[in-house]
């Protein structure tokens, strides 16, 4: 690939993979963990009460099940990944930026996500935490959205041929 007259050679995973275990070891590969699992059961613990609560205010089916109607999970799931994702986004920000293989020339360094906190909040204020929140709002939402309808319709039971069973 050519990038305004010079060549950028093309990397793969594999090759960015083994350039992290010959250079830091078999830990490389677990760079920014901590901070990816701050951000998932962050995520976790906003996002399932939140669903449950806006589902339950919801229309039920007619069937006598006290089930939800399809739409309303889809809505449910919608606004609660999409909150939930606004929520956690300084912890995505904070794991991003560890994770970083090459920084450019200027850029902060970091030494874990407190360090990374620190110096984020110290040099670009608090909303550099929300930088790119709408975007991961607009990809979460359909994504959990679909997720929940799709559970609530029992689509994978359907696929895998086993009886859904309501309690």
């Amino acid at each position: 690939a050519k990038e305004a007259g010079k060549t950028v050679p093309k990397t793969s995973a594999t090759q960015i993979a083994l350039e992290l275990i010959r250079t830091k070891g078999i830990t490389g590969l677990y760079k920014g963990t901590g901070a990816t699992m701050l951000r998932d059961v962050s995520f976790s613990v906003v996002y399932f009460p939140l669903f449950a609560t806006l589902n339950d205010l919801g229309p039920r089916k007619a069937d006598g099940s006290g089930e939800a109607v399809f739409w309303c999970s889809f809505l449910s799931g919608c606004a609660a990944g999409s909150l939930a994702a606004l929520s956690v986004n300084p912890f995505d920000v904070v794991k991003t930026r560890l994770q970083v293989l090459k920084k450019a020339e200027g850029e902060m360094q970091f030494n874990g996500v407190a360090d990374c906190v620190k110096k984020t909040f110290v040099n670009e204020g608090p909303k550099a935490f929300f930088k790119g929140g709408l975007c991961r709002m607009i990809v979460i939402a359909p994504l959990f959205g679909i997720a929940q309808m799709v559970y609530f319709l029992g689509v994978a039971e359907s696929i895998l041929g086993i009886k859904q069973t309501k309690v």
